[in-house]
């Protein structure tokens, strides 16, 4: 098996409660409090140790919450190697009111990096020996951190032989592209804002897809579309499909679940495609569970044979 390496800039303490009811001006009693490790990478890392593979876990610490974080991803068992920065990291909020059955999310903005703190994340992954042939960079960045970290981290992976897989968003992700990576794993409304404009049809979707591969943007592009399903675009080939229909507890690290079951899934020799549904599968299996819980190996892999059988 390849080695993975995820990093998460902007990682955080994702606190979740149940309420009875979300009113406002009132003092509401929340109860089954919960926290867990947050941030894209650090979801990713996670969700590869539920599916039975290993990563090295590359975060940024800091403050009182920084140092709950440590303690929650040690007891987690996972490789990790963290980034001491100042200023304390951010805890998001997530409240399930029963009578609706709805979920309220509540994310709160990241620490300042520091320019110092810039150049000690750099030379973190210069001094990296034996460095993977998958790095994985996800998840938002803190506010008035340079737009441009996230390509120049993919710059410094690929000079060293890594294969870049990157899960963001607005800015950071324009930038990127103008690096070129291996895969990119935009939402529907992500993609439309990188490309600037809206799709009605499939075929414009898959039109402007092909472009990015053509101008070396990045060798490959997962668009997920929600329940709707989701889009590889490789090469000249074009594949979609739709997740299973299961059983949805929460939304909550669907999307860094079916990276974490694409990345695995290639690092142990699977082609694009079957890494493709793998990773759908996934991502399906992590609405199946409660709050801010990933997706179980067991789930993952009946979906997958599910959809395996179909095709």
């Amino acid at each position: 098996m390849k080695k993975i390496l995820t990093f998460t800039l902007n990682p955080t303490i994702d606190k979740s409660a149940k309420v009875d009811n979300v009113r406002a001006e009132a003092k509401l009693s929340c109860d089954t409090v919960r926290y867990e490790p947050g941030g894209g990478g650090i979801n990713v890392s996670r969700a590869i140790k539920k599916l039975g593979g290993s990563s090295l876990l590359v975060y940024t610490s800091g403050g009182f919450t920084g140092r709950k974080l440590d303690t929650l991803l040690a007891q987690e068992e996972l490789n990790l190697k963290s980034i001491e920065i100042e200023a304390s990291i951010r805890e998001n909020f997530i409240a399930f009111e029963r009578a609706s059955q709805q979920q309220y999310r509540f994310g709160m903005p990241g620490p300042e990096i520091s320019d110092s703190e810039y150049h000690k994340i750099f030379d973190t992954f210069k001094n990296i020996e034996d460095f993977p042939e998958y790095f994985v960079i996800s998840g938002s960045i803190p506010a008035k951190t340079n737009f441009g970290i996230y390509a120049d981290l993919a710059g410094l992976a690929k000079k060293r032989g890594s294969k870049v897989i990157v899960d963001v968003s607005g800015a950071p992700l324009k930038e990127v592209m103008k690096e070129g990576v291996f895969l990119i794993k935009p939402n529907i409304g992500e993609f439309q804002d990188l490309v600037g404009k809206e799709f009605q049809y499939e075929e414009e979707i898959k039109e402007h897809a092909f472009k990015l591969i053509e101008g070396s943007c990045c060798e490959a592009l997962v668009i997920s579309i929600g329940a709707g399903g989701a889009l590889l675009i490789y090469q000249d080939k074009a594949k979609f499909m739709r997740p299973p229909t299961v059983p949805i507890k929460s939304k909550v690290g669907a999307g860094d679940s079916m990276v974490a079951g694409m990345v695995l899934s290639l690092s142990q020799g699977k082609s694009i495609e079957d890494a493709f549904i793998y990773g759908i599968a996934a991502g399906s299996a992590a609405v199946m569970t409660p709050g801010t819980e990933l997706c179980r190996k067991i789930d993952t892999d009946r979906l997958y044979q599910g959809m395996i059988n179909k095709n």
